[in-house]
């Protein structure tokens, strides 16, 4: 092979031929397989992700010693792609069936794989044509280690639309409880001089752990008037009544695991993806709340917010009662965000009307 340097070409004309394959295989994911395909679990993908894993293995041995044989490069390679494509291939199968959602954390998690392997390879064959190849090669067992974690990964992706919803549905409640910590930390204004400084003691105390004493930043929401923390405390009712909602909703679907195993569980599926994009869409209006509180309040745009959640959680509820999943927990849930919405807007309205009042008094004042 003309030494060294020949060998270390034809091993890099080996690797670019088995990445062209795998690139032009890892494709066929974003395609949505036939549906006259039979359905692989996730657990079979799994399983061929851990032959994946042992090839790895393979080639982290081959740079425990001495500079590796090309041969025994390129037969370890030649294994590994091969390995790597029935992968793709079997987690393409294990799509059928699949909504966008699990559709999305099953090519995530997939192309971890492919990604790492890709580094791995490429890394290893660099290494073996490098004058300090064994410096670079002091990188493998990392690398290695980074496959090794991208397929234990697999077992821990979601194997079911409805599991891979329900992860979906909480991401949005944790940010609906980061929401309310921000809105909790929202303070009054100082009014009494007398009380300032035991005031401003106290509101230190409290938030030590979160405002920076130098940082101008650390005033912004603790100068709201009494008008506009009564809106604030009615916001907060609102997004914990609304993670009760989320959480009742979850509880519904995982209880539905059999209308998803069913021969037709094509409209159940369109459905959980429906229950989704509503939750995102009030988790949307949620920020927005949460946005507006900092004085000035901007009124209009939480009403809209309100009013937006509102239509959010009736389709939710009309969407619930069509896959058969209503359940008294969720049926009062979705009566307990009305009453607080109701409410809010209430205290809405009132906050309006004293700005309005206030303006024309200014108004009046100045004339």
């Amino acid at each position: 092979m003309g030494g060294a340097g020949g060998e270390h070409e034809h091993l890099a004309r080996v690797l670019n031929t088995h990445l062209d394959n795998i690139h032009d295989t890892f494709q066929v994911l974003s395609q949505k397989p036939s549906g006259s395909l039979e359905r692989v679990s996730w657990e079979e993908v799994v399983k061929l992700g851990d032959q994946v894993s042992k090839q790895v293995t393979v080639v982290g041995m081959l740079w425990m010693g001495q500079k590796p044989q090309a041969k025994a490069m390129e037969e370890s390679m030649t294994t590994y792609f091969n390995a790597l494509q029935g992968f793709l291939l079997l987690s393409h199968v294990s799509m059928v069936g699949a909504g966008p959602t699990l559709s999305s954390n099953i090519h995530e998690a997939v192309k971890k794989v492919v990604d790492c392997s890709f580094k791995l390879l490429s890394t290893s064959v660099h290494s073996y044509g490098s004058s300090n190849g064994e410096e670079q090669a002091a990188s493998i067992p990392v690398l290695v280690g980074t496959v090794w974690e991208a397929c234990s990964a697999l077992k821990k992706a979601p194997a079911t639309n409805i599991t891979a919803i329900g992860r979906a549905m909480s991401q949005v409640a944790v940010t609906m409880k980061d929401v309310i910590r921000e809105m909790k930390e929202l303070k009054p204004a100082c009014l009494d001089p007398s009380n300032e400084t035991s005031d401003v003691s106290s509101i230190k105390e409290e938030g030590e752990t979160h405002v920076d004493d130098n940082s101008s930043e650390g005033d912004i929401g603790n100068d709201l008037s009494p008008e506009e923390m009564k809106v604030a405390n009615a916001a907060i009712v609102v997004v914990s009544d609304t993670l009760t909602v989320i959480k009742e909703l979850i509880r519904v679907i995982t209880g539905l695991l059999k209308m998803e195993n069913s021969d037709d569980s094509g409209a159940f599926v369109d459905s959980l993806e429906k229950l989704l994009k509503l939750c995102q869409g009030i988790g949307v209006q949620i920020d927005e709340l949460g946005a507006c509180l900092y004085p000035p309040q901007e009124v209009s745009a939480m009403m809209v917010a309100s009013g937006k959640m509102l239509t959010h959680l009736n389709d939710l509820q009309v969407e619930v009662e069509y896959i058969k999943g209503t359940s008294e927990g969720f049926v009062r849930a979705c009566d307990g965000i009305r009453n607080s919405l109701k409410q809010f807007e209430s205290d809405l309205s009132c906050h309006r009307s004293d700005d309005l009042e206030s303006l024309l008094q200014s108004s009046t004042l100045s004339d």
